[in-house]
């Protein structure tokens, strides 16, 4: 506001509400992503995005010197039928804390301003640490957590147990419950790849099922083709002149490096003999063209397939293509195609803990941090899904997060604070939402309470 009230003239993309709220101005772009947007959706004062309904549904129409609304605004929508929590209709109901095994407790926990702590954390639910920025809660997530439980699970895998010295020199002090974990794994936002070779369809190995489908087609099957005909990252069915990259890079003295399409291929990768074998009508560079949606729906018939690409789909990665070169996605993109792959896998490993080795399957703990940066109050609601579904199928999730839509979804709230840096580094509060939101003392409790509608 200060730089605004200077003179000066700002552009800002965000998807936080008080932000919107205070802008002058408000463009909404949409209605969908990728190709499905693009388009101005609604604009205009912010003050009439936010009018009470009182029934109706509200108009869309900017100021008549502005351009033409096409289509509703999917921010509107959002904020006119605002999440209810819990999304569930209920939480599920934590352990009692007597009962040890039913809990992951870190003792001791001292990296950077963290004041040995005692962290409990329930296992087989969703757990969300708040606090502000500043207070301690990476230090106890990736300084702590994470480690602790990564060194439990070696040493009972019998790896290297740390000396004596070594344990002194640990930031934390003892763990428990590290027997009801199968294994610990951190999903960031970091690229799921770093060249055009790496794809959302090989990331999520939904591309091995796809060239096995083709290698088994008739017409393959008498050309002697295998799956390996059909990767761009392999001679023999891929563009040799491209080498199955759909562009040729070019470097030149004084200018920077750029990148045209291949003529051999036209940018789909593949050799011309490769591009004859059909499936339904469409080639294997025709498949990779599709979006995850359109695929979807092509591949309904193959379970194996169609499952993968449904639960893309439903965390609103719809409109990505399976041959999208991975550098080209955002880090919450590629932190939901993670998501995405950690919950087939899921599905698999329970499947055979059950019937290969004749047991339940230990929880996983799966570690984020700020999963909501970057997504629209509508994909929100679709990582909560995500989410949730790693929950239901057993496993532990500790987010770190500071949107209230998060929070009010965990089973167990940990909030650390109450300020940053050498004031923070203790637990404020603990416990569900509705009992955190009672403690005066942290920073957090009276935005959740105003969030959860708890006077």
């Amino acid at each position: 506001m200060g730089l605004r009230d200077k003179g000066n003239s700002l552009v800002v993309v965000e998807h936080d509400e008080d932000t919107i709220r205070r802008a002058d101005h408000l463009i909404d772009l949409g209605p969908g992503a990728g190709k499905n947007g693009g388009q101005v959706v609604w604009q205009g004062d912010p003050k009439e995005l936010f009018q009470p309904s009182k029934g109706k549904k509200r108009s869309s129409k900017p100021t008549p010197d502005l351009c033409p609304v096409t289509h509703d605004s999917p921010t509107m929508e959002a904020y006119a039928h605002p999440l209810v929590h819990p999304l569930r209709g209920s939480r599920r109901k934590l352990p009692n804390k007597k009962e040890a095994g039913d809990w992951l407790v870190v003792k001791g926990a001292r990296a950077n301003n963290l004041k040995n702590l005692e962290v409990r954390i329930p296992i087989g639910r969703l757990t969300v640490i708040s606090g502000i920025s500043g207070s301690g809660k990476s230090s106890f997530l990736r300084g702590v957590l994470k480690p602790a439980v990564s060194a439990a699970l070696a040493a009972g895998k019998g790896g290297r147990k740390p000396s004596t010295k070594t344990k002194s020199d640990l930031p934390w002090t003892s763990l428990e419950g590290a027997d009801r974990i199968e294994a610990v794994y951190e999903v960031d936002q970091s690229p799921i790849g770093k060249t055009s070779r790496s794809t959302p369809a090989t990331y999520v190995k939904v591309f091995d099922e796809i060239r096995a489908l083709f290698a088994q087609l008739p017409e393959a099957r008498a050309r002697g083709y295998t799956a390996s005909r059909f990767s761009f990252n392999t001679e023999g069915g891929r563009c040799e002149p491209c080498k199955g990259n759909g562009s040729i890079k070019l470097e030149m003295n004084f200018l920077p490096t750029t990148y045209i399409v291949c003529e051999e291929c036209g940018g789909r990768r593949y050799a011309a003999s490769t591009l004859e074998v059909q499936y339904n009508g469409k080639s294997i560079g025709d498949i990779m063209d599709l979006t995850i949606a359109e695929a979807a729906e092509f591949f309904a018939g193959v379970p194996k397939i169609a499952r993968t690409l449904n639960l893309m789909s439903e965390t609103g990665l719809g409109y990505l293509h399976l041959g999208q070169p991975s550098p080209s996605l955002s880090g919450g993109e590629a932190q939901r195609i993670k998501l995405v792959t950690e919950l087939t896998k899921g599905i698999g490993r329970a499947t055979n803990a059950r019937l290969r080795q004749n047991r339940t399957p230990k929880s996983n703990l799966y570690l984020i941090e700020e999963p909501s940066i970057g997504l629209h109050l509508s994909d929100v609601k679709r990582l909560l899904e995500i989410i949730h579904h790693l929950v239901d199928d057993g496993h532990t999730v500790v987010v770190i997060e500071h949107s209230l839509e998060i929070m009010a979804e965990a089973d167990y709230l940990i909030d650390i604070g109450p300020e940053a840096g050498d004031a923070g580094g203790e637990i404020v509060a603990s416990g569900t939402p509705e009992e955190v939101v009672k403690v005066k003392r942290s920073r957090t409790a009276p935005f959740l309470a105003e969030r959860l509608g708890v006077k």
